[in-house]
């Protein structure tokens, strides 16, 4: 059975204002393509199809004919949703879908229920487990609420699926299983343009939530095909991410995309080959002073593509841009980090004070701008519990539950303000206001308003 591992489509995203719809739509049909010339059986889309919950029209659209296509060349499709993704919107009409070849997995529910496929060797199990966010199912699965803990629940779920499916092999031949997931799994390379989902501190999880220990080798997937992360890598011969189709981040200037062409035989694994994807145009890193990029032939292979420039002039060039784009055209990205000069020292700038910051130390620097000290332990508690609400707050809550407090509207859910104790009375500035879990963006609360209020509004 050959199975096309892909992932990260993120449809309707752009590369630093540049609309990028166009040139997905044609990674697409090369996708499609693939599948018919190699007569693919199944292509999994380890999540992240769209950029944004709600995706534009456009987009759905492109979907709509990239799915059409792959069902009328003859492969089945397993898609799950990724963070990025509303799971509610991506699964709306999975079980009308099934029928036609269309596996969604969008749900906690059906992680554990696989696409069953098969070959002369036998049969083949598909299990698609989707963007899991801990604040929201943990209280379903009756876990902790860390990525390690989610993922492990739903991964034994899978591997005791798997282990009692394979008990009842005989001589049908043994059931090879492939687990699609859409999680940072320790050992991956970011490429810098994903979006965090670090939860208490911690992002990543092991592979062995999913794949098992060697406790019970029976429950052991044969594949694990992962998406999140956007280079394409392999963290063992049959545990890879696919990464994105195409580059969102001149961090991956001069790195291959594409996918991964998984080949199943009667013992599982027989061969992955990379499937590379054509760029619509290279990226390039330029750096130097102004003179010598306009003029210096080595640069001559950047002319065409989009480029990322670090000027190194002593002094500000007058309009850089305008001038850099005389000879590439595609300039997306400028800055200018001048020579250092012997002797002088000059002050670093807001980029290079914020640059590789994560979320919190850029909330934690910026209290300390500020107020003119560093934030404590109880303060940077309180703006990891702020940030881990907020983003939880964008993703969809659409796993069922008997309960509402699992909802993370809720009063009584971790999530919200009001069932945080850490995000109670705080005082960011040093008594001038304190941030409490009623306070309004606007002020109004606690007698208090105007722009006096701002340091401890944006860090809530």
């Amino acid at each position: 059975m050959r199975i096309l591992h892909t992932s990260d489509w993120h449809l309707g995203r752009s590369f630093h204002r540049v609309g990028m719809l166009e040139h997905q739509a044609a990674a697409l049909d090369a996708l499609v393509e693939v599948v018919r010339a190699e007569r693919v059986d199944a292509v999994v889309v380890a999540g992240d199809v769209y950029d944004r919950a709600l995706p534009a029209v456009d987009a759905v659209a492109v979907l709509d004919d990239a799915l059409h296509r792959l069902l009328g060349a003859g492969a089945q499709v397993l898609l799950t949703s990724g963070n990025h993704d509303s799971a509610t919107r991506l699964g709306f009409g999975g079980r009308a879908t099934e029928g036609a070849g269309l596996h969604l997995r969008t749900r906690v529910a059906d992680a554990a229920r696989p696409v069953e496929l098969a070959d002369d060797h036998g049969p083949v199990a598909l299990y698609g487990v989707p963007y899991l966010e801990p604040g929201l199912v943990a209280g379903q699965l009756g876990t902790a609420r860390s990525h390690a803990a989610v993922l492990g629940e739903v991964g034994a779920r899978v591997r005791a699926d798997l282990a009692s499916r394979r008990a009842g092999d005989g001589a049908r031949g043994r059931t090879r299983a492939l687990v699609a997931a859409h999680a940072f799994v320790v050992g991956g390379e970011a490429s810098g343009d994903e979006r965090d989902i670090t939860v208490g501190g911690v992002g990543s999880v092991p592979a062995g939530v999913l794949l098992g220990g060697g406790e019970d080798p029976a429950a052991r997937p044969d594949y694990l095909a992962l998406g999140h992360l956007h280079g394409r890598q392999a963290l063992t011969e049959t545990a890879r991410y696919s990464g994105s189709p195409l580059a969102y981040s001149f961090g991956e200037a001069g790195r291959s995309k594409g996918h991964w062409l998984v080949e199943l035989g009667a013992g599982g694994v027989e061969r992955v080959d990379a499937v590379d994807v054509t760029p619509p145009r290279a990226l390039a890193l330029l750096r130097g002073r102004l003179e010598h990029l306009l003029g210096a032939p080595e640069h001559t292979g950047a002319e065409s593509a989009w480029c990322q420039v670090v000027l190194t002039d002593p002094e500000r060039p007058r309009e850089p841009m305008a001038a850099l784009r005389t000879r590439f055209p595609h300039v997306l990205v400028l800055s200018w980090e001048p020579e250092a000069v012997p002797g002088a020292r000059r002050p670093a700038g807001y980029a290079e004070r914020v640059a590789g910051l994560d979320d919190e130390a850029l909330c934690c620097s910026f209290v300390e701008h500020a107020r003119g000290r560093a934030a404590d332990d109880a303060e940077r508690a309180l703006m990891r519990a702020a940030l881990e609400a907020t983003r939880t707050e964008h993703i969809d809550a659409d796993h069922p539950s008997d309960h509402p407090s699992d909802h993370p509207g809720h009063p009584g859910h971790p999530g919200h303000p009001a069932g945080r104790p850490e995000l109670a009375a705080v005082d960011l500035r040093d008594g001038e206001r304190s941030l409490t879990g009623s306070s309004s963006r606007s002020g109004s609360s606690g007698g208090s308003g105007g722009s006096g209020g701002s340091a401890a509004e944006v860090v809530a």
